[in-house]
């Protein structure tokens, strides 16, 4: 088995319910029932949106690990905005992130700069290559 991050997912019969597999991990997606699905499970964009906000506060609890911060708790919201403007649609992905424990105005700084090198954030914000095949 590759050490390399990868999932799969099959997408059943059922709806749009689609059971996912990442290592031994196993999991639902879905969507809501107002969208035709059977509301098992997040949608892909909730899941997505998960993983960059875990990613982010994964990267920070690394960091301040490194440099000895005691940040507490550490949540971040993602949230995606989508907008139809002059350009055409234009989507947007905000990240809300707070420390349970007072830090000083430049280790917010520091760590706001840090979130930025996020993994997963970086695979969207920098052009990321898809190559796809399709079989029988």
């Amino acid at each position: 088995m590759s050490d390399k991050p990868n999932s799969k997912v099959v997408l059943g019969v059922d709806n749009f319910k689609a059971k996912a597999t990442s290592r031994d991990f196993n999991y639902c997606i879905d969507t809501p029932i107002k969208k035709g699905g059977s509301g098992t499970g997040p949608t892909p964009v909730e899941y997505f949106l998960a993983a960059i906000a875990a990613c982010v506060a994964i990267t920070l609890r690394s960091y301040a690990d490194k440099m000895k911060w005691d940040l507490g708790e550490i949540t971040v919201v993602a949230r995606e905005e989508t907008r139809l403007t002059p350009i055409g649609i234009v989507k947007t992905i905000f990240e809300e992130i707070s420390v349970e424990k007072s830090v000083s105005e430049e280790q917010l700084a520091s760590l706001n700069e840090k979130a930025s090198t996020c993994p997963v954030a970086q695979m969207v914000k920098n052009q990321t290559k898809i190559t796809r095949t399709i079989e029988n």
